[in-house]
């Protein structure tokens, strides 16, 4: 159990989340603030304890204190660990998701899931979202092995279900103790902290060197610098984002990872595009309800609601019809996002295939977290004819 000093910590960030701000950036903001908790053991034993509190939130007696609560969900956590069978579907369905969630899933097979009864094709899926989520590094284009070899404690991926893809995978799952972010390894641009199913995004969209891309929702460039790997740092890449912030970040990490043959300018996904250029290639990771994330950030499962994912899904359909003039004939269009309803996904898929007949649908894949230990996420690609 951890000490009262993390648990009070603890539960000083509770408080404010409670107050209206998102528990990773309380939890940011905290940490950062607060130079008596600069140990990393002590640092994540606080961030654990907050988001196991909101994993197993509708487990814990609101009555007892903060403190008594957080120890309570950690107790949840260890249970649950040792013994998942302990945990029933039917609790797991009733209790770790909200409820309006159900009317918005399509699982494997087609079948809509209502409670109370929950497909057994489910049951992986809900369990993967109470276990502590893996920490997924890419390292740079065959340096895996040797990353792994300086940093150990890494595990390569293994994804049978991707034959295609594994031989090109870079990933390391990683489970030691120290802070990533002051390895040698990653400051000179070794590797990048990013998830499985992120990777497998970059992967999709195969970009080659020498080729002209967009990553037109490109944030603080993580997938932007896998792009550019790919690409050998040849070629033309465009990064565009809605927020200054998030493209100086994008800038700070591309110059730490040597990435130079990209172009970062400012875009609102308004009809009036950053550039004339056509492209080989557009990636549109689209701004969504997260729900592919609830595993790694559990607050986000009691702060989403489904008027969310409506606006979210008439985003995302913008998004798509005001790039696809932008492609070159033969270019490709890939559309990614980290959830798993159906109005953000298979519908806003439809809609597109339906709106744009110059563009052929080539493919669409459902990432599921308990079948990558990763985050889930939705693609689907189109080739202009």
């Amino acid at each position: 159990m951890p000490s009262s000093a993390i648990l009070n910590h603890a539960a000083r960030i509770l408080k404010l989340v409670q107050g209206g701000t998102p528990a990773d950036q309380a939890l940011r903001e905290s940490l950062t603030q607060n130079r008596h908790f600069t140990a990393p053991a002590e640092r994540r034993g606080i961030s654990r304890a907050v988001f196991t509190y909101y994993r197993w939130w509708r487990w814990l007696d609101e009555s007892d204190s903060a403190q008594k609560q957080l120890a309570a969900a950690l107790e949840l956590q260890k249970r649950f660990d040792t013994n998942p069978a302990a945990f029933k579907p039917e609790a797991l369905a009733a209790k770790a998701v909200p409820d309006w969630l159900w009317d918005e899933m399509d699982f494997p097979g087609g079948s809509t899931v209502h409670l109370p009864s929950v497909a057994s094709a489910k049951d992986g899926w809900l369990a993967q979202l109470q276990r502590e989520p893996a920490l997924w590094i890419r390292a740079k284009q065959g340096q895996a092995t040797s990353l792994a070899a300086k940093l150990s404690h890494c595990r390569p991926a293994s994804l049978s279900q991707f034959p295609a893809l594994s031989s090109q995978l870079s990933a390391l799952s990683y489970s030691g103790l120290i802070d990533l972010y002051r390895t040698p390894e990653f400051q000179t641009g070794e590797f990048e902290i990013q998830d499985l199913a992120s990777q497998l995004v970059g992967l999709a969209a195969a970009p080659r060197p020498g080729e002209t891309w967009w990553d037109a929702c490109a944030g603080e460039g993580g997938k932007t610098m896998h792009l550019s790997d790919l690409m050998r740092n040849k070629g033309l890449l465009w990064a565009s984002d809605r927020s200054l912030r998030r493209l100086g970040k994008l800038k700070a990490r591309a110059a730490r990872a040597q990435v130079f043959n990209f172009r970062a300018a400012q875009w609102e996904g308004g009809a009036k595009l950053p550039t004339k250029t056509k492209f080989d290639g557009i990636l549109v990771d689209a701004p969504c309800s997260g729900v592919g994330t609830w595993q790694r950030n559990p607050h986000a499962r009691w702060t989403t609601a489904p008027k969310d994912v409506r606006e979210l899904a008439a985003v995302q359909t913008q998004l798509l019809d005001h790039v696809a003039g932008s492609l070159k004939p033969g270019g490709r269009l890939v559309y990614a996002v980290c959830t798993l309803t159906r109005a953000e996904t298979t519908a806003v898929a439809a809609a597109f295939t339906a709106a744009h007949p110059e563009l052929a649908p080539l493919s669409t894949q459902t990432l599921w977290p308990h079948e990558l230990d990763a985050n889930g996420m939705f693609i689907a690609q189109w080739k202009r004819r």
